[in-house]
C-alpha cells in the first residue's frame, strides 16, 4: 500500500469504517460485504506477483486493478439486487449464480496469495462436502448433499455465510481496536511502553529477560497481534537479552512466547474477547475481568523459566545500570494511560465495546495534545493507513471463515465431529482436551490464532461445555426431589443417572442443565470451554513446525529458526498448564476469593515445575531432588486434591529450596552471549 493512491484510498475506507461503527445504521450483511469488498480490493491493489513482473508493469497493474474491480462489484451485487431476489422468492437467475460464485473464488484467490494454501483448501474441501463429497462418506459424517443454489444462496445472499456474524465482528470489534491500538502506538506509546518495562523490571534477576516479558505483556494488551507485537518489541528486547548475556536462541524464545501471550491479556486479547462474547453471550467486560488472573500466571510462568536461566547461566544482576527512574516515565508518559482508563470506564458503565473504543480513540488524539509529540492531522492519517494494512489480510481471512461456518453449521459437522472425539476419548475430560490441543495445532498451521478459534469453538465448545458441566448435573441428578420432567428423562435410560448423561443427546442434555443448574455457573463453564480453546488456539505461533512467532523472533536475534521454536514452545508451557485450571479448578468459575486462592497455589506449582524443566532450583537437580519437585508440582497444581495437600506441596518446595540454599551454585557470570 506504497501508492498514494491506494493509501488515500484505504484512509477513506477507514473512514467510512470509523463513521459506520460510530454513527450510521446499515444492515449486517451490506455492512459485512462492503467490508470484504473495500480490503479484498487493497489485498489486490497491493499484490506483488514475480511472473507479471516479467511480462511488463501494465499487465500487472491491469490484473489488479481488475480484481480489485471485481472485488467491489460483489458487495455492490449483494447491495442493489438483494430485494430483487426476495422479490422472486430467491429463485436464482445467471447473474445470482455468477456473482455468488465470483465473491466465493475471489476469497479463496485474495486468502491463498495472502495466507497460503491451507485456508483456501479447507474451503474447497468444505463446499465440496455440502454439494456432493458427504454422500460418498460412512457414519457419522455422512450428509446427502444439497443443489447449487443452495449452497450459493447460504455462502453468499444468507447471513450464515461468509458475510454473516464473523464478517460483521471483523468490520465492527476487530477494525475498530486495531484502529486504537494503531492510534495509540502512532502516539507513542509504544516507546513509553518499553520504557516503562525497562523501569519496572530491569532491576530484576534476568533483567532484560524480564523487560521483555513485560514490554510484551503491556504491547500485547493494545495490539493484541503476537507478530506485531514481536517486531515491534523484539528489535529493542532481543539485542537488550543477548547484550546481558541469554543466547540469542534463549533470547528470541522469550520474546516470541512473550508476545503470544499478548493476545491473552486483557482488554484486546487478540479480538477474542469479541467473538467469545458474540458466541456465548457472555458481557465483554466479564470475559476481559476474569481473564486477567490467567494471563498473570502465563506470564508468571515464563519469569520463572527466565530466571532460571539467568541463574543456571550466571546472569545475577540484570541491566540495573541503564534501567530508567519509574517517576520520570510516569510523568513523560502519563496521557498514554488516560486512553486506556477511558475505554474500561465506557465498558463499565455498560457502554458497547464499538462505542467505548470510539471514545478511547478520541482520547488518544485529546490527551496527546498534552504532551510534547501532539498528533497532527498527518499522524491521525498515517494511523488509519496503518490500521486498514494491518487488518486487511485479516478481514478477508475472517470473510472466508464464515464459508467454513457455514459448511458446519449447515451440515451437522460439528455435532458429528463432537461425536467422534467423545467417542475416542470415551468420556475422558482430560483425553479430550488432548484431541483439541491436537486438533488447534493442525488448524493453526493454516489459520491465525482468531479464525482458528472460531473454527475450532463451532466444532467442539458445545461437547466441551457438555463435559466441563456433567460432574456438576451428575451432582445434582443423584440428589433428591428432581422435578418430574428431570426424573421422567432418566428413568428412559434405566433410572441410572450417570447412564443417561452419558448416553442423551447434547440437544436433551442442554435443557437439562438450563433446569437444573445456576445460570450464573452455567455461564462460568460456557466461558472456561471457550476460553480452553482460545488458549490451546494460540498454539501454533510457537509450535514447530509452523511457528511463524519464533520464526519472526529468530530473524531478529540471528538463531536457528527451529531450534528458536522448540524453545519457544517449552517457554510458553502455560498455554497447556493454565487451560487445565478452567475446567478443574474454579479460576473462572468461582468467587474472586476462590480465583485468588487458585492463583497463589498455582503461582508455587508452576514455580515448582518451571525449574524442574529447567533442571535448576537454587543449584543443578540430581534425580531424587528432581522427583520431589514433581511432586510438589503436582501437589500445588491439581487442584481436586485440596487445601492440605497444597499446603504439603508448598512445604515440600520450601523444603527443597532451603537445601538447596545449603551449598553454592558454583556458577559465576558469563561476560559472553555465547551462541
Amino acid at each position: 500500500m506504497n501508492s498514494p493512491l491506494v493509501r488515500w484510498g484505504a484512509f477513506l475506507f477507514g473512514i467510512f469504517h470509523i463513521y459506520t461503527n460510530v454513527f450510521a445504521s446499515l444492515s449486517e450483511l451490506w455492512f459485512s460485504a462492503i467490508h470484504f469488498g473495500g480490503f479484498a480490493a487493497l489485498c489486490a491493489l497491493s499484490f506483488h506477483d514475480p511472473a507479471a513482473y516479467k511480462s511488463g508493469r501494465t499487465a500487472m497493474n491491469a490484473w489488479r486493478l481488475v480484481m480489485a474491480v471485481l472485488c467491489v462489484a460483489v458487495a455492490a451485487y449483494l447491495i442493489l439486487f438483494e430485494d430483487a431476489l426476495y422479490a422472486r422468492e430467491t429463485e436464482f437467475m445467471l447473474a445470482d449464480y455468477l456473482f455468488a460464485s465470483l465473491a466465493i473464488l475471489l476469497a479463496i484467490e485474495i486468502t491463498r496469495r495472502t495466507s497460503g494454501w491451507f485456508m483456501p483448501a479447507l474451503i474447497v474441501v468444505s463446499l465440496s462436502y455440502m454439494l456432493f463429497l458427504g454422500r460418498y462418506v460412512s457414519g457419522v459424517f455422512a450428509f446427502p448433499g444439497l443443489s447449487m443454489e443452495t449452497v450459493l444462496y447460504r455462502s453468499y445472499f444468507s447471513s450464515s455465510g461468509m458475510f454473516g456474524f464473523v464478517a460483521n465482528i471483523s468490520a465492527t470489534y476487530v477494525f475498530m481496536f486495531i484502529l486504537f491500538g494503531s492510534f495509540l502506538l502512532k502516539s507513542g506509546a509504544g516507546e513509553f511502553i518499553i520504557k516503562l518495562a525497562h523501569g519496572v523490571a530491569g532491576r530484576f534477576t534476568g533483567g532484560a529477560g524480564m523487560v521483555a516479558i513485560t514490554g510484551s505483556a503491556l504491547m500485547g494488551s493494545v495490539t493484541g497481534s503476537a507478530v506485531a507485537n514481536t517486531v515491534s518489541t523484539g528489535v529493542i528486547t532481543i539485542p537488550m537479552m543477548k547484550r546481558s548475556g541469554f543466547r540469542p536462541q534463549f533470547a528470541a524464545a522469550v520474546e516470541a512466547a512473550a508476545s503470544t501471550g499478548g493476545q491473552l491479556m486483557p482488554p484486546v486479547m487478540g479480538a477474542g474477547a469479541f467473538v467469545m462474547a458474540s458466541y456465548t453471550q457472555i458481557p465483554y467486560t466479564h470475559i476481559i475481568a476474569v481473564s486477567v488472573l490467567p494471563a498473570l500466571l502465563y506470564f508468571l510462568t515464563m519469569a520463572f523459566f527466565v530466571l532460571g536461566e539467568a541463574k543456571r547461566t550466571g546472569i545475577a544482576e540484570g541491566d540495573d545500570r541503564h534501567a530508567p527512574e519509574l517517576a520520570p516515565v510516569f510523568r513523560e508518559g502519563l496521557h498514554f494511560i488516560a486512553p486506556l482508563a477511558v475505554l474500561i470506564g465506557f465498558l463499565a458503565a455498560g457502554y458497547t465495546p464499538v462505542r467505548a473504543v470510539s471514545f478511547a480513540i478520541g482520547a488518544v488524539i485529546v490527551t496527546s495534545w498534552l504532551s510534547r509529540t501532539p498528533m497532527t492531522g498527518r499522524h491521525c492519517f498515517e494511523a488509519v493507513v496503518d490500521a486498514v494494512r494491518t487488518m486487511a489480510t485479516t478481514a478477508v481471512l475472517l470473510v472466508a471463515v464464515g464459508l467454513v461456518i457455514n459448511v458446519v453449521t449447515t451440515t451437522g459437522l460439528g455435532n458429528a465431529f463432537s461425536l467422534m472425539i467423545v467417542e475416542w476419548a470415551n468420556g475422558s475430560l482430560i483425553l479430550t482436551l488432548l484431541l483439541i490441543a491436537l486438533a488447534s495445532l493442525i488448524l493453526g498451521m493454516g489459520l491465525p490464532v482468531t479464525a482458528s478459534y472460531v473454527v475450532l469453538a463451532t466444532l467442539a465448545a458445545p461437547m466441551l461445555f457438555d463435559l466441563v458441566s456433567r460432574d456438576a448435573m451428575l451432582a445434582v441428578m443423584q440428589g433428591a426431589d428432581l422435578p418430574g420432567s428431570v426424573q421422567a428423562t432418566i428413568d428412559l435410560f434405566g433410572g441410572d443417572p450417570a447412564f443417561a448423561l452419558r448416553e442423551m443427546p447434547l440437544e436433551m442434555k442442554q435443557i437439562l442443565r438450563e433446569e437444573l443448574l445456576d445460570p450464573a455457573l452455567l455461564a462460568g463453564m460456557l466461558l472456561s470451554a471457550h476460553l480452553v480453546i482460545f488458549w490451546l488456539s494460540q498454539d501454533s505461533n510457537v509450535t514447530p513446525p509452523v511457528c511463524l512467532v519464533a520464526f519472526a523472533a529468530a530473524g531478529i536475534a540471528g538463531s536457528r529458526p527451529m531450534a528458536t521454536g522448540f524453545t519457544a514452545w517449552k517457554l510458553a508451557k502455560g498455554l497447556y498448564l493454565v487451560p487445565l485450571l478452567f475446567v478443574y479448578a474454579p479460576l473462572i468459575t468461582g468467587t474472586w476469593m476462590q480465583r485468588l486462592g487458585v492463583f497463589v497455589w498455582s503461582c508455587l506449582g508452576l514455580f515448582a515445575l518451571c525449574s524442574l524443566l529447567q533442571w535448576y532450583l537454587k543449584r543443578p537437580l540430581n534425580i531424587a531432588s528432581a522427583g520431589l519437585l514433581l511432586l510438589s508440582a503436582i501437589l500445588l497444581l491439581w487442584m481436586p486434591l485440596g487445601l492440605w495437600m497444597h499446603v504439603a506441596g508448598a512445604v515440600l518446595l520450601t523444603g527443597l529450596i532451603l537445601w538447596q540454599r545449603r551449598e553454592p551454585t558454583g556458577v559465576t557470570r558469563r561476560d559472553s552471549p555465547g551462541n
